[in-house]
């Protein structure tokens, strides 16, 4: 079964990171993604642009309302992800508690809804 890692931090604290914190956490997840890939349960990720970049869009009568920024206000920002393929929610959560992002964030892990083709 597919799984998100959703990696949530408070992207205003890493962005006044000194350069050794921000090297020593790079580091650290290089070693959680290659652990993943050489597991055979990687199947995507990366960081994502700071939230300032963000656009929200919703739908009302038919027509978009695009809104600059995320849509709400957190002290947690969405960060980066992974998609993982697992065996089951207890390896999900497992793999979620080894990432970097853990120690300073919130890492929230959800199954990925199959579509179903055709």
């Amino acid at each position: 079964m597919r799984y998100m890692l959703l990696i949530y931090g408070n992207e205003n604290a890493m962005g006044s990171a000194p350069p050794e914190a921000v090297t020593k956490m790079s580091a650290a997840y290089s070693i959680y993604t290659q652990a993943m890939k050489d597991a055979g349960a990687f199947l995507a990720g990366d960081r994502l642009q700071p939230t300032r970049l963000a656009t929200s869009v919703r739908t009302a009568g038919g027509k978009p309302n695009v809104i600059d920024g995320p849509y709400a206000d957190t002290k947690e920002q969405l960060a980066g992800f992974y998609m993982i393929e697992a065996p089951d929610l207890d390896a999900a959560i497992s793999w979620a508690s080894r990432c970097p992002g853990a120690e300073r964030g919130t890492i929230e892990v959800r199954p990925v809804w199959e579509l179903q083709a055709g």
